[in-house]
């Protein structure tokens, strides 16, 4: 059997990283034929040489010329910039499957010539859909182009759900850790510095999508996700705080029953069922262990603790450019949370005032880009 050919966006950041480890660890099923970062080319030299990658691109010009000027790719090797040089990345015709990790708006553009181009899509980030998920959907459907959630929850729901008819299905619930302030008094929640948000007690990721956890920002934006993936609207899609993120999803059934998706906390699991789906081979992460006691916690979200998680739920219900409106705001919050100009509890407060003063266009994608660029120039106004 062929190896099938992938291009990792965003091949620098977790999800790039882990993509790697399963590459690897099936070197006759995938080959890496094409890798792309936003500015971090440091980290694409190594990869590139494992696996014989001949096309790579990297966002930022300036970065681009430090890697070409470095001396440290092979000979051959082709190092494309901007915006077209990932899409170039994206669109090579060797390359089946593109895993998108690209964080924010700049993966937009990359992810619908792919799917023009006919390529499976391992969707990583979260923006894709929530700025312009039936643009996305839509085209999707048009080409006959899989859209494949790397999400653990999403992809979780994407393994359950497989099989089953519509008439069957009556929620889909999302689990969530709760984030390192789970328990903490509410009044202390304005106090909590950059550090202490950045201690997620589960997983291991990124600085954004790890204040996310811990606002449920990073929930909301799944639901509003979830709806698009899996159609259906957002009053049916539930949140359940998991401490433990070994359930990654349930799904309730029509006659009452649920069903459920357990593994350990390792991104390593989705991104191989979206690669190597329906065969199940030895995934290089680690197992549970039923030698030992496994508690599993379910149990409601404090919306007074996660006011995020209404935010998003009211910009799914409303559609159109709200959710990205949503986002761009959260996005700006969290940046000046981290450069510790903003307190954690301003971060809700911000995303609340601009979608206040926001109104909603039908989604196109003129209208969300446009949404998104005023949606930030009205959050930095909001945090001078």
């Amino acid at each position: 059997m062929e190896p099938r050919h992938i291009a990792i966006l965003g091949a620098s950041g977790s999800i790039g990283q882990s993509t790697l480890a399963v590459a690897r660890a099936h070197p006759t099923r995938l080959r890496v034929s094409g890798l792309a970062a936003r500015a971090n080319w440091e980290a694409l030299v190594a990869p590139a040489k494992e696996f014989h990658v001949k096309v790579i691109a990297i966002t930022d010009p300036q970065a681009a010329a430090a890697a070409r000027a470095s001396g440290k790719f092979a000979q051959g090797v082709r190092i494309l910039e901007g915006i077209e040089g990932v899409t170039e990345v994206a669109c090579l015709p060797e390359v089946q499957t593109v895993v998108l990790a690209i964080v924010g708006t700049a993966g937009l553009h990359p992810t619908l010539a792919a799917i023009r181009a006919g390529k499976t899509i391992a969707l990583a980030s979260k923006e894709i859909l929530v700025l312009a998920g039936n643009t996305v959907t839509s085209l999707a459907r048009e080409k006959g182009v899989q859209l494949l959630p790397v999400d653990s929850e999403h992809n979780a729901l994407h393994q359950l759900l497989r099989g089953k008819r519509s008439d069957e299905i009556s929620r889909l619930i999302l689990t969530a850790s709760g984030g390192p302030f789970r328990t903490l008094p509410l009044e202390k929640l304005s106090d909590v510095t950059p550090e202490d948000a950045l201690r997620h007690p589960n997983w291991s990721m990124g600085p954004k999508i790890t204040i996310d956890s811990a606002t449920m920002a990073n929930k909301g934006l799944e639901i509003i996700e979830a709806r698009w993936l899996f159609d259906l609207p957002e009053s049916r899609i539930d949140v359940a705080i998991h401490p433990q993120s070994i359930v990654h999803a349930m799904v309730a059934l029509s006659d009452g029953t649920f069903q459920a998706q357990l593994s350990s906390p390792s991104m390593a699991y989705p991104i191989q069922d979206c690669l190597l789906a329906p065969e199940r081979p030895a995934c290089p992460a680690p197992r549970l262990d039923f030698s030992q006691t496994l508690n599993l916690e379910l149990s409601p979200p404090d919306m007074k603790r996660y006011p995020m998680l209404n935010l998003a739920r009211q910009a799914a219900k409303s559609g159109g450019t709200l959710p990205a409106i949503f986002n761009a705001a959260n996005e700006v919050a969290v940046t000046a949370f981290l450069a510790r100009r903003l307190r954690f509890t301003d971060i809700s407060r911000i995303v609340e005032e601009v979608l206040s003063a926001s109104g909603s266009a039908t989604e196109s994608l003129n209208s969300v880009l446009a949404a998104d660029t005023e949606a930030r120039r009205m959050a930095e106004l909001k945090v001078l």
